[in-house]
């Protein structure tokens, strides 16, 4: 995730690549172009409208104070998000934050009211992880590991430590380096007491290159980073 924009945008161009013999096997040089032109500007429609939803999600997750005024927001941001999923299914990037914008409103609500939010969260996520389980940098396994660990378990709900923990290690497969799958992976050990191996994965993640086209992310994400490794010093020294 913290990288889904620059994802999203080189997986479009290589559809469009690779979409070049048949295109131009269909049409003549002309009207291939147009075509290309066409798919272009779809491309930029659809990539403008997750890049504002993506931005929209961080100031209401990271900016807004209100309890109100974040519930709003986050409705908000959950009727985007299927909207935009509903008119891209075969999207993995916009399946995927329909499944990121639905596990954050369910910590949002809270209680047993959460669990229909979660449910339908996991429901999407695996929706992505099956049209391309390694999209996104590893982020539909990180949201996945995510979601898992923080969903309580047995006869309340679905959440299950060994599934997260499998999720983890496989977003960290996809790229060792990513800011979320070592944040969430660095919380979980730490909720675990594993805090030697919480400080490695949350230092990753602090070392992780800066999120440019998202930075209300990147600056809240660090934040938190840096407050897990100070829980994680606060720990050693207790």
């Amino acid at each position: 995730m913290n990288t889904i924009t620059r994802t999203a945008v080189s997986i479009a161009l290589y559809g469009i690549a690779c979409g070049l013999p048949q295109i131009a096997a269909a049409a003549d040089a002309d009207d291939g172009a147009a075509s290309v032109r066409t798919a272009a500007a779809a491309q930029g429609g659809f990539d403008t409208e997750l890049l504002a939803l993506q931005r929209e999600w961080a100031e209401a997750l990271y900016r807004t104070t209100d309890g109100k005024a974040r519930k709003s927001a986050f409705e908000a941001l959950q009727g985007r998000a299927d909207e935009l999923a509903e008119r891209y299914p075969r999207r993995v990037e916009a399946v995927a934050w329909r499944g990121i914008v639905l596990s954050t409103f369910a910590g949002e609500v809270g209680g047993m009211s959460a669990m229909k939010y979660a449910k339908a969260a996991r429901k999407a996520l695996h929706e992505a992880e099956s049209i391309d389980p390694a999209a996104l940098d590893g982020g539909i396994y990180a949201s996945l590991g995510a979601l898992y660990s923080k969903v309580p378990g047995g006869i309340i709900g679905f959440g299950d430590d060994d599934l997260a923990e499998g999720y983890f290690r496989k977003a960290l497969t996809v790229d060792p380096g990513n800011i979320d799958a070592n944040f969430f992976y660095g919380e979980f050990l730490l909720e675990h007491g594993d805090t030697d191996g919480a400080v490695e994965r949350l230092e990753r993640a602090l070392d992780a290159p800066a999120v440019e086209a998202r930075p209300i992310f990147d600056a809240g994400r660090r934040a938190e980073i840096r407050s897990l490794l100070q829980q994680a010093s606060k720990s050693r020294r207790g």
